[in-house]
């Protein structure tokens, strides 16, 4: 028995589901999926080991349920934003930008920590090629309902698609005003649309940004 078995035994204390989850997630974004181990998780909480078992049958069924957690913070997400309402296609396409922006509606940092685990694991690969294929459909009836065909749908919604992952992948890290100059050029270029300027105003209002003429302005 090591001293965190010690300490449980002590306090009592096994932790919840979410805690050992939340430690998890911490490692894996940290470390990597061999990271995620039950000793090291639980050295981390200060609980013993065999707590873990109450909450999980065993570490294939924590990372189910980590699994379970990437979907649930990415490709729900992207889905909410895909089938939000807009009057314009360049309003669609900032409503899936916003998503992308707000890490509690996509958790980049969780999505790249899952690319890097899918690299080591087959099985993660096969998950997430249907989590790819699932985002992209979503994206093909965005530009379907605006009038593109078959073809040109497909083509756009993997170029958006594409372009994000990109992003994730290279961990770019743009300054938020760098990256919302782009914002209108990248509409006009996955959508044939500039935005208007009140869809903009109300997609910079939706993350508290303010353009820096108008911050001039204002002064």
């Amino acid at each position: 028995m090591d001293s965190s078995d010690d300490q449980a035994n002590a306090t009592g204390w096994r932790g919840s589901r979410d805690v050992w989850l939340d430690a998890a997630y911490a490692l894996l974004i940290e470390g990597g999926i061999d990271a995620v181990k039950v000793q090291p998780l639980a050295k981390r909480l200060r609980i013993a080991r065999t707590s873990f078992y109450w909450h999980f049958t065993d570490r294939e069924n924590l990372l189910a349920a980590l699994v379970q957690r990437w979907i649930d913070t990415t490709t729900s997400g992207m889905i909410d934003a895909c089938r939000a309402f807009a009057e314009t296609k360049a309003e669609a396409m900032l409503n899936l930008f916003s998503c992308f922006l707000d890490p509690a509606r996509f958790d980049a940092r969780l999505e790249f920590a899952v690319r890097s685990w899918a690299l080591q694991d087959p099985g993660m690969t096969k998950v997430l090629h249907e989590q790819d294929g699932i985002r992209i459909g979503e994206l093909i009836e965005v530009f379907r309902k605006w009038g593109h065909g078959p073809v040109d749908a497909d083509t756009r919604a993997r170029a958006v698609y594409l372009t994000q992952i990109g992003y994730i992948s290279l961990q770019q890290q743009e300054d938020l005003t760098i990256r919302m100059a782009r914002m209108p050029a990248y509409v006009e270029i996955f959508t044939g649309m500039a935005p208007e300027p009140r869809e903009l105003a109300r997609f910079h209002a939706r993350h508290g940004y303010v353009p820096p003429d108008q911050t001039i302005q204002r002064a």
